[in-house]
């Protein structure tokens, strides 16, 4: 990478600075290779280490690097196709799903997943986490929001705690006629107990999937996923269709 001096150029440092780095990713950069500290690129380029680490930040969100504990700052490997819903809609748990389940417990959701579930506000619903992996590679972790009226029998379900809890209520689960589901996705920052199990810095980039299943006419489940958005690249249904919703009280920053 020659060194650039950015006090000329009209457009933001900081975005100058990606395309500058960008031409020296697919030049003089291998996948999985560690680029020099910020303190040695700032001084190559001849700006301030806060310019530097914006321009940085931009290329993790565009999956051109990732930032790994213990690490450093690396080059990234081209992004992965996750599928994510289907034209036949199906339940968690079914013999196509790609997750597994970690474990479950039957806490009070946070009061947007209850207002989703149409549960009361301190009403305790089953949470399941699960994972997912690709490649060897984990890329996404999910909590699954299950009321306790989807399920009504599983009290009478011998099965402990972990892993083994979480399948027993997916199968219960299963007994429900699924009407239908609906995605949403929307681009946020890992917290820390996702950044964790995703292998991220906690604030990294990840995409977050909401999933709503209908049965009897409501919400039966609703499950928040988190994806890496630096390694995934989500594919959607044969339709492809997507839908853009416009609210005029938001305003990009």
């Amino acid at each position: 990478m020659g060194t650039q001096q950015l006090e000329t150029v009209p457009e933001p440092k900081y975005w100058h600075l990606k395309t500058v780095l960008t031409e020296a990713l697919d030049s003089e950069f291998s996948v999985g290779e560690i680029l020099p500290n910020e303190r040695d690129l700032a001084a190559r380029f001849g700006v301030a280490r806060a310019t530097l680490r914006q321009a940085l930040e931009q290329l993790e969100l565009e999956g051109r690097l990732q930032r790994r504990r213990g690490v450093g700052t690396t080059v990234a490997p081209p992004r992965v196709g996750v599928a994510v819903g289907s034209e036949q809609p199906a339940w968690p748990g079914g013999p196509e799903d790609a997750w597994q389940p970690v474990d479950c417990e039957l806490a009070v959701p946070p009061a947007s997943v209850a207002a989703a579930l149409e549960t009361a506000a301190d009403e305790p619903v089953h949470i399941v986490r699960r994972t997912r992996m690709t490649h060897g590679q984990p890329v996404a972790a999910e909590l699954l929001h299950i009321p306790q009226s989807s399920v009504p029998d599983l009290s009478g379900i011998d099965a402990p705690s972990g892993a083994a809890r979480a399948r027993a209520v997916l199968r219960e689960l299963q007994r429900l006629e699924l009407e239908g589901h609906d995605n949403a996705v929307e681009l946020g920052s890992a917290r820390a107990d996702d950044a964790k199990e995703l292998d991220r810095l906690p604030g990294a980039p990840v995409l977050i999937v909401t999933t709503r299943y209908l049965a009897e006419g409501r919400t039966a489940a609703l499950s928040v996923a988190t994806y890496r958005a630096d390694t995934c690249r989500l594919t959607f249904g044969d339709s492809g269709t997507v839908e853009i919703h416009q609210d005029p009280q938001r305003r990009a920053s």
